[in-house]
């Protein structure tokens, strides 16, 4: 439906923002997301100047019956961010956090990246647990689960979620806590965009030391079966203060590691005793003894952003995760043969150690799935000419394919890119979130989608449809 000049002009008359269109000298700009391979030209965009613009655009794009896409940083891998022909609410520019140190709670707008959350809480020691990459925004991130360097001291960031304001589809503006709407609470933590437009969260902050105990051991191809073996035997005892992330991947050519894949074996101590994490740490290296290390003193705000120039914004992405409750034979042969296959440049596969405080959290207090998973795998690709598409992603689909054998059901939303988009109309959606919540999760999701959103207004997303 294409809106009249009239419901434009209102619209334009009753945000702050700014309403650009196709034509406007920002428009193409404006338009592009995270994701390369993502090109698309909505009908309209409005960078929201505050909350108070959010109701006035989910009642224009009831009134035209255009899609409506929100957009928080638009670091999305499956471009959920933009849609053809509808409208996007750009929430980009509403980007302050406001912290309180003494009760350790961090306000964050819906525009905001992990980088603006990290040097708003630097100053005051202290870190709320969010993902790898400062270039993510949070909205997306909290939203799908967060996973990240905190992960096993302190679980996901939405578990750390205290509440958060959001507007309905029917515009009106609610909070959304375990006191306040605690359906809704219950099904924003984990299940994406599926219930209305958050415009703040309020986090739980923990203190950290800003001069991290954080680095990186890494192995050559032919150590890395061994490694692997070892490092598994070694989490087996690892406390929760430490948290491992392996990738395997060719480095960037800046970073001057040559030009064949490596191991990198990335660690984090979130405990308040030091000394204690490198004791811990030369348990690691005893067990899977490292090629080269990197154990250089570093500060929290680079050790969370030093991933960020291997995927910067444009880069052609496609994803696949699955998860794991062990790493044994037949998994690390197959990590071997596949990571060890790709000699190029612009893919690669992160191992997250998962447990710790993620696991003690109850299976059914969030949609996020899995918390007996031990092990999270994702494999990337992050490239940035069209010509290699069709060798990257047909690495991406061989790994992963290879791995599926061993893995749990679930899938991690934030990790699933845009070719897992549902196709099939809301039978195609709802095969694909039970792909990625299992049936007694998705049933649930579904009643809070029914109550908040019937009418599937909010669509553009890893869908959940309001039907039973």
């Amino acid at each position: 439906m294409t809106p009249d000049i009239d419901a434009t002009a209102k619209l334009h008359a009753t945000v702050r923002g700014r309403v650009l269109a196709p034509g406007d000298a920002d428009f193409d700009e404006a338009r592009r997301v995270w994701n390369g391979m993502i090109d698309k030209h909505p009908r309209l965009i409005v960078q929201a100047a505050s909350a108070d613009d959010v109701a006035p655009v989910i009642a224009f794009a009831r009134a035209t019956g255009l899609p409506l896409a929100i957009r928080g940083g638009g670091h999305n891998v499956a471009g959920n961010g933009t849609v053809d022909d509808g409208i996007v609410l750009d929430l980009g520019r509403l980007n302050g956090v406001e912290v309180d140190p003494g009760a350790r709670l961090v306000r964050v707008e819906a525009g905001a990246t992990l980088g603006d959350i990290d040097r708003a809480t630097e100053p005051h020691a202290l870190a709320v647990p969010v993902g790898v990459v400062s270039g993510t925004g949070i909205a997306g991130l909290t939203l799908g689960g967060g996973v990240g360097w905190l992960i096993r001291r302190h679980g996901l960031t939405i578990d750390n979620l205290v509440s958060a304001e959001v507007v309905l589809a029917t515009g009106e503006r609610v909070r959304a806590s375990d006191a306040e709407n605690a359906d809704l609470f219950w099904g924003l933590r984990g299940g994406g965009r599926n219930f209305g437009v958050v415009t703040s969260f309020t986090f739980r902050a923990h203190p950290l030391d800003q001069d991290v105990f954080a680095g990186t051991l890494i192995y050559e191809r032919p150590r890395w079966a061994e490694a692997l073996r070892a490092y598994v035997e070694w989490t087996a005892g690892a406390p929760d203060d430490v948290t491992t992330l392996i990738t395997f991947m060719v480095p960037p050519v800046d970073w001057e590691l040559g030009d064949r894949p490596l191991m990198f074996m990335g660690f984090a101590w979130a405990g308040a005793n030091r000394a204690e994490g490198e004791v811990e740490i030369d348990r690691l290296r005893a067990a899977c003894a490292p090629d080269a290390s990197v154990l250089d003193p570093t500060r929290w705000l680079a050790f969370q952003s030093a991933f960020d120039a291997a995927m910067p914004k444009g880069v052609r992405a496609w994803w696949r995760n699955a998860s794991f409750d062990r790493l044994d034979g037949p998994m690390i042969d197959a990590i071997v043969e596949h990571c060890g296959a790709q000699a190029w440049v612009g893919t690669a596969a992160d191992l997250h150690h998962m447990g710790g405080a993620f696991s003690r959290v109850a299976e059914d207090a969030t949609p996020f799935p899995n918390r007996a998973a031990q092990f999270w795998l994702n494999i990337y690709g992050f490239w940035a000419d069209p010509a290699d598409d069709a060798a990257r992603i047909a690495w991406v689909k061989g790994f992963s394919s290879a791995m599926q054998p061993h893995a749990m059901a679930g899938q991690y939303v934030n990790f699933l890119g845009h070719e897992d988009a549902a196709t099939g109309g809301d039978d195609g959606a709802r095969r694909k979130a039970l792909e990625a919540y299992g049936p007694a999760k998705l049933e649930r999701l579904a009643a809070v989608k029914r109550r908040y959103d019937p009418d599937n207004l909010f669509r553009i997303n890893h869908n959940i449809p309001p039907t039973a």
